[in-house]
């Protein structure tokens, strides 16, 4: 068993971490940085060092997940030196016809951006982050074990210690430890032993492989215009096909391999058509063109296929003040378009590490984890509005474009905004802020509805175009202040600016849409700002998305 097994010897831990994927290895990274004298074991049941490629999915990062691997865990120049720059987040919208080479994408509309945003983002390789992580812990002293098979968890009553058993190398040990915490991811050690599995509803499927040495996107999709090509550099974008009911992501890795993956609605798109490579395959000839050839041609480098089916799940409860808690899948999974996933590992890390460390120092947490827990599943339930029934409109290349902006600026003004300013665990800013928080939600919430209404009535052909996001003065203005330096007062003033930035923006697309479908008129009604005054009162002389607007009309 090593040397770990002798160090642990018959003194209780502080925290075991059960699982050591990116959430469980974060968390206990985390923890450590913060309080050095903490006795951490992570028990992970893989065996490490794991392959670089060919080994999870979850490679694309943004904002709020990128600033808490750079800066949260102190991994900027990790990031720098072995992975790569990612360069936004890009969709493409097939033409009708295709082009003298026979591509339809580059005769339709082009969403990205000719250079990078101030707040930076990434592309990581997962099995090479992991490993780093892993040997970054074994150097601080955490004591972790790989090819360790979770046996049983028994949680202490009345504030006894935890037990957890487990078996590495066909030898059995138990430890105590004052905190458990599930980072099994799928396998959800915990939920499944708590009952507290949640459905949601939204059902969805995906599949994905990886290649190695696929040319860059720039060589088989190349730009139609100067500022589209990026110089070259379009292929560091999480890059997005864009369909009715369904998204393929194509997304660089710094090891050499390229990510593909097809992700669509069951009702539009079936699983049995895409749940083998040669079916996959066909699918793509069908749907991605484009994609498919390019894959074809490098068949024989493929690395691996894997199928998830209805990934989307819930949780009852995530925190508990009886010193457990859930973080990463082991908890919930909701979608990866706009790659949120290392998001909310992000920030369920953050607030199981603020209860951990708070405990460990002898203050109370009942109170903080009830609302940790609260702002985290509202966080969830929230976010899961701009994925639930959208698939049918993703193919929509005049209502996508401008439901990205929306999403965009609702991500970079509310949850985002908060992390990255360090204030998600300051509660008593909340009570400051919550009243314009929950009507961001529920503004959103409309939002969403109307894009799905707007989508039963205009159904355009695809404009070719470039929609330089760079270029929109509001997407680049809101991206900057993400991680503007603000006290305590600017924040919350900013935070009030920010919303009704958002109410302002969605009136200017309530506007837009009903002068290409009046009847859309009907289905709005104007939303109220805080002080009770309507949003038209306000009176920005900004049109935000005029952009947008002009190159979509």
């Amino acid at each position: 068993m090593g040397d770990v097994i002798p160090q642990l010897g018959k003194e209780p831990l502080d925290l075991v971490v059960l699982g050591g994927g990116l959430a469980g290895l974060t968390l206990a990274l985390q923890v450590r940085r913060a309080r050095p004298e903490t006795r951490i074991l992570v028990l992970e049941k893989g065996s490490h060092p794991v392959p670089e490629a060919a080994f999870k999915v979850g490679e694309s990062s943004v904002e709020l997940g990128a600033h808490y691997f750079a800066k949260v865990l102190g991994l900027e120049a990790h990031i720098a030196q072995d992975h790569l720059p990612k360069l936004g987040l890009r969709f493409f919208f097939k033409g009708a016809r295709a082009d003298d080479s026979g591509s339809r994408l580059t005769t339709g509309l082009e969403v990205g951006a000719d250079r990078f945003f101030p707040t930076p983002s990434y592309q990581l390789d997962r099995g090479r982050l992991e490993n780093h992580l892993a040997a970054q812990l074994r150097e601080t002293g955490v004591f972790f074990l790989d090819s360790a098979k979770v046996n049983e968890v028994a949680l202490g009553e009345a504030g006894d210690l935890h037990r957890v058993s487990f078996t590495r190398e066909a030898s059995h040990r138990s430890v105590s430890a004052r905190w458990v915490v599930d980072a099994s991811g799928r396998a959800s050690l915990l939920k499944r032993r708590l009952n507290l599995a949640e459905e949601i509803p939204h059902k969805v499927n995906a599949v994905w492989f990886r290649i190695k040495d696929l040319p860059p996107l720039d060589q088989w999709c190349p730009a139609w215009s100067a500022e589209a090509g990026a110089e070259g550099r379009r292929w560091l974008s999480t890059n997005h096909l864009m369909g009715s009911g369904y998204w393929v992501w194509v997304i660089p890795l710094s090891s050499g391999s390229t990510s593909v993956g097809i992700v669509a609605d069951p009702r539009i798109h079936l699983l049995s058509d895409m749940n083998r490579f040669e079916r996959a395959l066909d699918w793509l000839s069908r749907h991605e063109p484009d994609c498919a050839a390019v894959v074809a041609r490098h068949r024989e480098d493929l690395q691996d296929f894997l199928v998830l089916r209805h990934f989307s799940y819930g949780c009852k409860r995530v925190f508990s003040a009886d010193r457990w808690a859930l973080t990463g899948e082991a908890g919930i999974f909701l979608d990866p378009f706009y790659s949120p996933g290392s998001d909310f590992i992000a920030v369920s890390n953050t607030f199981v590490a603020d209860l951990i460390l708070k405990d460990l120092n002898g203050k109370r947490i009942a109170g903080s984890a009830n609302i940790y827990e609260q702002l985290y599943l509202s966080y969830f339930k929230n976010t899961l509005a701009v994925y639930r029934d959208q698939y049918p409109l993703f193919g929509n290349p005049h209502i996508m474009p401008i439901k990205i902006y929306w999403d965009y600026a609702v991500y970079w003004t509310l949850f985002a905004f908060v992390f990255v300013q360090g204030r998600l665990t300051q509660l008593g800013l909340y009570a400051l802020i919550q009243d314009r928080f929950l009507q961001a939600g529920d503004l959103n919430n409309r939002m969403q509805a109307f894009f799905r209404e707007w989508h039963r009535h205009d159904c355009p052909e695809v404009p070719h175009a470039f929609l330089n996001q760079a270029e929109i003065p509001l997407m680049h203005r809101l991206n900057e202040g993400l991680s503007e330096p603000l006290d305590d007062e600017a924040f919350v003033v900013r935070f009030e600016e920010n919303v009704s930035i958002l109410m302002q923006l969605a009136e200017q697309i309530v506007a837009w849409a009903v002068e290409r479908v009046p009847e859309l008129g009907a289905h709005w009604e104007t939303p109220e700002t805080s002080e009770g005054r309507s949003v038209e009162s306000e009176g920005t002389q900004e049109v935000y998305l005029a952009e947008a607007f002009a190159a979509l009309r």
